[in-house]
């Protein structure tokens, strides 16, 4: 549902995807690059530890929301400032999963990638982020936005050695994704996002069951939900395809907000006419691109989107998670973003 705190913000509402960089105090830059987007644990990208660690996490948190707040975004998030990446902080913490005796996988470009065992039931035991959350919500009066990842895409990104088939896996992954947001909303979040980019990655496999897994995850949810899919990183990934392999299928979705990247693949956003009951939070940044946008390339990124849909389904927000970008870019980024989205607005007259 779209509460009546997320009605409220004004036309075209920006937000974050998730990540935002973290200090160079807390994340060691050369270790984060070379752990890529961790399956297992990266415990070697901290400087700190112990209290020194739960410490610096809380201060890269209260640092990513005021620079949020001053780039003028209106939901804002954590910075994801705690995690190692969008996914094994949530996935390696349920019962059920080995990650000290890794398996593999065939990774989203081909390599093969360690990732945890699934060798029982996959149950939550304990709040995983809920603790975050709490600590975001203080921070802020605006609405706060918070990330979990997908059931789909945890069942891509682990060996199954127990369940009859991945069908039954992500199934078991949705009902605890589920459990966590329940609370997250009991918490304090305004809108909670299942992040799903392995559905892009393999459509086949996604046509089967991702929606249903998604709708579990999101089964009974008080509060507004969001489900993202992208190409992949821009640190990463520099050649993206211009239109997406499943989108269409998430109109069946329970989500009221699909987040797609829009900016670096330059997606036509006639696309955008296979989600008419959704809203739409449109990438409009551009992470490959090392300088900041204008907010004149923002506005007419936004013009261009509302040739294909209503103003008033129209969120904006970065293509993808900012982590890998240098601090002052990614704010400046963000800055612009608003900005582009003020123009857009009082052209509107609205």
């Amino acid at each position: 549902m779209i509460t009546e705190r997320i009605a409220a913000l004004p036309l075209l509402p920006t937000t974050v995807v998730g990540s935002y960089p973290q200090p160079g105090w807390l994340v060691d830059p050369e270790a984060l690059k070379q752990a890529g987007v961790p399956r297992l644990r990266a415990k070697g990208i901290w400087r700190l530890s112990g209290e020194l660690l739960a410490e610096g996490q809380r201060d890269a948190t209260v640092l990513a929301v005021h620079d949020m707040e001053r780039a003028g975004i209106d939901i804002v998030g954590d910075g994801e400032a705690g995690r190692e990446s969008y996914s094994n902080q949530f996935a390696t913490a349920l019962e059920g999963v080995d990650i000290e005796t890794p398996g593999s996988t065939i990774g989203r470009y081909g390599q093969t990638t360690l990732v945890p065992r699934v060798v029982g039931p996959v149950r939550r035991v304990r709040p995983v982020i809920v603790d975050e959350v709490k600590f975001l919500r203080a921070q802020t009066d605006r609405p706060i936005k918070v990330t979990l990842p997908g059931p789909f895409t945890m069942t891509q990104q682990a060996s199954n050695e127990h369940y009859a088939d991945d069908a039954d896996l992500a199934m078991a992954y949705a009902a605890a994704v589920n459990e966590e947001l329940m609370e997250l909303f009991a918490a304090g979040a305004d809108v909670v996002q299942l992040d799903e980019p392995w559905m892009q990655a393999r459509p086949k496999l996604a046509h089967d069951y991702a929606v249903p897994a998604i709708n579990r995850a999101l089964e009974g949810a008080p509060g507004t939900t969001a489900v993202h899919l992208c190409f992949g990183y821009a640190a990463i990934v520099k050649d993206k395809p211009s239109g997406y392999s499943f989108l269409p299928e998430l109109e069946a979705s329970t989500a009221d907000i699909i987040s797609i990247e829009a900016a670096q693949p330059g997606l036509d956003p006639a696309a955008l006419a296979a989600l008419p009951s959704k809203r739409i939070m449109l990438g409009v940044i551009d992470l490959n691109d090392p300088k900041a946008e204008t907010a004149e390339i923002v506005a007419g990124r936004l013009r261009a989107a509302l040739k294909h849909m209503p103003a008033e389904r129209l969120m904006v927000a970065p293509d993808c998670g900012m982590k890998y970008l240098p601090r002052d870019v990614a704010f400046g980024k963000l800055k612009a973003m608003a900005e582009g989205a003020k123009i857009v607005r009082d052209e509107l007259g609205r």
